[in-house]
């Protein structure tokens, strides 16, 4: 009886981690499309709706349950920003080659089914756990324009006064805004 008792709970042991490696990497997999959707809409590439699209069908078709999709999401969105922005500091960085590679992707071979139902380039086929209007994940908006007015009210903000002040070593807890020494001194910066 001990073994018996034994041998399932390895089993539950085993399948829970499972299912935990498996949203693991459902997570992984949902970063990775909103990162490449990120570089995608800064670069400006030209099938970027239609990955957006492949890509939110197979977040919400893959998704276990409600709640990882919800988390699924969050990470997707955030992923995407990260990407976005990531190509906004670089100055745009290989953006043609970017959208070349962006463009020639296997996503592109994916079938899309009315009920959500998505047959993956390797023919592998991922049924949604509840059937839904898969037209309804599609709309022709403008996101990089929106993205980049929210990169741009970014830089507006205002951060405050910054001073930068030369100290001495040993008068490292005086604040004052006396002359500054003759002798070589640590910069700081301070914000009032």
């Amino acid at each position: 009886m001990k073994k018996i008792l034994g041998a399932a709970a390895v089993a539950v042991f085993f399948s829970l981690n499972n299912a935990q490696a498996q949203q693991i990497g459902y997570i992984e997999e949902i970063e990775t499309l909103g990162y490449i959707a990120g570089q995608g809409m800064a670069c400006g590439a030209s099938k970027y709706q239609t990955f957006e699209m492949l890509a939110r069908a197979i977040l919400i078709t893959k998704a276990p349950n409600d709640q990882m999709q919800a988390k699924a999401m969050y990470a997707y969105n955030k992923a995407k920003v990260d990407g976005y922005f990531a190509k906004q500091v670089d100055g745009f960085f290989d953006c043609n080659n970017i959208n070349r590679r962006f463009d020639n992707q296997l996503i592109y071979n994916a079938t899309l089914y009315a009920d959500g139902t998505i047959k993956m380039p390797d023919g592998s086929i991922f049924t949604p756990r509840q059937p839904y209007d898969a037209t309804l994940i599609y709309k022709d908006r403008n996101d990089r324009e929106n993205a980049q007015k929210i990169y741009d009210s970014g830089k507006k903000v205002r951060v405050g006064k910054i001073k930068i002040q030369n100290i001495l070593p040993d008068e490292a807890t005086d604040d004052t805004d006396d002359a500054l020494p003759a002798e070589p001194t640590i910069g700081h910066i301070k914000r009032q």
